[in-house]
C-alpha cells in the first residue's frame, strides 16, 4: 500500500488497529505524526481512535470507548474465549459506578499473565463451566447478577451501595442475588456484598441519592422517605427525601454530573417555581451538592438545624 502523507484519515470509521492503518496507506512514522499533533489518540497498543472524536466524549462515554478498544484491537490475537466482567461488565450493562478507575476486567477460563494482557487489562479466571456470558453492545459480558457480584467483593462499601442501588433499580434479580451471596460465605469482600444487598434501595436515582442516603444512616440522622410525591398550586411533585411530617425535603442537585443532559434554564425556572409553591405550603428544603458529602460535620449540621427548627 502506497504511504499515505495527507492528515486525511479513513470516512465511516472512528476506531483503528495498526494493521488497519497501515491497510489504508499510514505507516508508523506517519501514525505518530498523527498521535503527535492529536488527530489520531492513542488507547492502548495497537489501537487508535479518531482525537475529534475522543475530545467530544463525556468521561463515561471514553469508559465505555476503552473497553470497545480492547475488543477491537484484540480481535485478531484474542482466542475468543474471554468475557468482560466485573467494572468493565458494569460499564456495559450501564450501570453507575463511583470512583473507579478505567481499567478493562477479562474473565478467561485459563490463567495468563498480566503482562501478557497490557498494563490497562485485569485479568481473573473462572472455570469455564461458570462463565455465562450475555452480549452487550456487541461484546461478551458476564450477566447482570454475576456482574453485580463480582464488583462488589472488589469495590469498597459505599462503591458497591452506588452500584446495587442501580443494579436493582435496572432489574437485578434480588433473590438470585441473595443465592449468590450465600455461596460465597467466607470469600474476600462478600461481607461488603451482603451489607449492600441489605441496605440498597431500588428508589435511588443517582450516585449522589445513594450516598446522601448512605450519609443520612451513617450519621444516624432520622431517616427520612424517598422519591416522595407531594402536590401544590404548580401540580405534582416528586421530592428526592422528604420528612413528611415535619414538611422538610432534602433535594440532591449533583445529577447532572452522571448523565447526558444539563438542566435547561426553563426547567431550573419551573424547579424553583416549585419550591417556592411547597415553601408557601410551609415546606423547607434542603439542597445537598456534591461537595458537602465529604464535609460530613458541616452536612450533619445543616441537616438538623433544619429539622429541629421544623419540630
Amino acid at each position: 500500500m502506497t504511504p499515505n502523507n495527507s492528515n486525511e484519515l479513513p470516512a465511516g470509521m472512528d476506531l483503528w488497529r495498526t494493521d488497519e492503518l497501515h491497510e489504508a496507506g499510514f505507516n508508523h512514522r506517519r501514525i505518530a505524526a498523527l498521535v503527535r499533533s492529536g488527530a489520531l489518540r492513542r488507547l492502548r497498543r495497537g489501537c487508535y481512535i479518531r482525537g475529534s472524536t475522543w475530545a467530544a466524549q463525556k468521561p463515561w462515554v471514553r469508559s465505555l470507548q476503552l473497553i470497545a478498544a480492547h475488543a477491537h484491537g484484540t480481535l485478531s490475537t484474542s482466542s475468543g474465549g474471554l468475557v468482560y466482567s466485573h467494572t468493565s461488565a458494569a460499564r456495559l450493562h450501564g450501570l453507575f459506578l463511583w470512583d473507579v478507575g478505567d481499567k478493562v476486567h477479562i474473565t478467561t477460563q485459563t490463567t495468563a499473565s498480566t503482562t501478557s494482557h497490557g498494563k490497562d487489562v485485569v485479568p481473573h479466571t473462572r472455570p469455564l463451566a461458570k462463565i455465562r456470558a450475555v452480549f452487550v453492545k456487541g461484546m461478551p459480558c458476564t450477566t447482570l447478577e454475576q456482574t453485580v457480584v463480582d464488583c462488589c467483593l472488589m469495590l469498597n462499601y459505599k462503591q458497591a451501595l452506588v452500584l446495587m442501588d442501580h443494579a436493582l433499580r435496572k432489574g437485578a434479580d434480588a433473590s438470585k442475588l441473595q443465592e449468590m451471596c450465600a455461596s460465597l460465605a467466607g470469600r474476600n469482600g462478600v461481607l461488603t456484598l451482603r451489607r449492600a444487598l441489605e441496605n440498597a434501595d431500588a428508589r435511588s436515582e443517582s450516585p449522589g441519592e445513594t450516598l446522601t442516603r448512605e450519609l443520612l444512616q451513617r450519621l444516624r440522622i432520622e431517616p427520612p422517605e424517598l422519591q416522595v410525591k407531594v402536590a401544590s398550586a404548580e401540580g405534582h411533585h416528586r421530592l428526592d427525601f422528604a420528612w413528611k411530617e415535619k414538611k422538610v425535603a432534602l433535594e440532591f442537585d449533583g445529577k447532572v454530573k452522571y448523565f447526558d443532559y444539563a438542566p435547561t434554564a426553563e426547567v431550573i425556572y419551573q424547579e424553583r417555581q416549585r419550591e417556592k409553591a411547597l415553601t408557601e405550603l410551609g415546606w423547607k428544603f434542603i439542597r445537598i451538592k456534591w461537595q458537602q458529602l465529604f464535609r460530613e460535620q458541616e452536612f450533619k449540621t445543616t441537616v438538623l438545624r433544619v429539622l429541629r427548627g421544623a419540630s
